[in-house]
């Protein structure tokens, strides 16, 4: 196997397990593109992308460009020779440099595509209650997430998997795939496959903070899928009156802990761990939470700071 010269895009730590992989497989990476450096935060402090951390680290040829088709940058592409590019959670490339490497562009999706395209496939396939998702390497075309599929491994979803844990699952199986994916390119043993037509394939499009408040006429089942699919971001929120204020919530955690109805019960009742928040399809028990201007933290934590005497409603 003759070993590839590529160049890495990507930006947060997902993309850093594969990067990782590809610097310690036989293949050589050449040059690593990320987002440039951002300001953030009250003092507005710079901050680097987990990408450009690991690039500095480790000596290599790192790039930041504002415009993905300024001339300079994509001359800079061409110079580098690279038989292929290899992109995990970047932003949308145009064709001018996609089409740059001879053995083309692939990107690794955190799903089995044609399900779930769009940014936040690991979110949606825990809202939707799935059972297995898993990642896919596939060509990059015109179209977002729509290239010809290389390779494919699912990942079984556990009922206590919440998008934290099952990022991480996918973050090692996704990198273990695109450095069998170059393995294979190298070898000229992969053929493309055209991604199926679906009627309706299942979509994962960016969760904005609309997205993510809780609708408490849904089933108890429903209720918990959403919680932990939102887990621990961009978490799941509600609105809350405690005693006489009116607080934003975020759910990190719980348990359905009644499916009997409650009708328009809206009293939060205490265990020693939880908060248990009535809703029409029964009881949710929350363990762990943020209340708007604190820290996140446990729920028994939460209600020893509460005076016994507060009444905690839904909103």
């Amino acid at each position: 196997m003759k070993p590839l010269r590529v160049v890495f895009f990507g930006t947060p730590d997902f993309a850093v397990e594969s990067l990782n992989a590809i610097v310690e497989s036989s293949h050589q990476v050449v040059g690593v593109v990320t987002a440039p450096d951002k300001a953030s935060g009250r003092g507005q402090k710079i901050h680097f992308t987990a990408v450009k951390n690991y690039a500095l680290e480790k000596g290599l040829l790192l790039f930041q460009p504002e415009k993905l088709k300024d001339d300079a940058f994509l001359k800079q592409m061409q110079d580098l020779q690279a038989d292929v590019f290899v992109v995990v959670a970047f932003r949308m490339m145009p064709q001018v440099l996609f089409s740059l490497p001879k053995k083309g562009t692939f990107n690794l999706h955190a799903s089995l595509l044609p399900h779930y395209r769009g940014a936040a496939p690991i979110n949606y396939a825990l809202i939707n209650g799935e059972t297995t998702t898993g990642v896919t390497t596939f060509f990059i075309n015109e179209r977002i997430d729509e290239g010809s599929i290389l390779l494919q491994q699912e990942q079984e979803i556990h009922p206590e998997d919440t998008a934290g844990t099952l990022h991480d699952k996918l973050m090692h199986l996704g990198a273990h795939l695109v450095v069998k994916t170059l393995d294979g390119i190298s070898e000229g043993v992969l053929t493309p496959t055209a991604q199926q037509s679906v009627q309706q394939p299942r979509t994962a499009h960016k969760i904005f903070k609309a997205d993510t408040k809780i609708d408490w006429n849904c089933t108890a089942i429903q209720l918990h899928n959403f919680i932990r699919g939102l887990s621990p971001y961009p978490a799941a929120f509600t609105e809350v009156m405690i005693g006489e204020e009116k607080r934003t919530l975020k759910v990190y955690a719980g348990y359905v802990a009644s499916t009997s109805a409650q009708g328009d019960k809206k009293t939060i009742e205490r265990t020693k761990d939880a908060l248990l928040i009535p809703f029409p399809q029964g009881i949710y028990a929350v363990t762990d939470l943020q209340i708007e201007g604190k820290k996140r933290m446990k729920a028994g934590d939460f209600l020893n700071g509460l005076a016994p005497e507060t009444i905690l409603t839904r909103v």
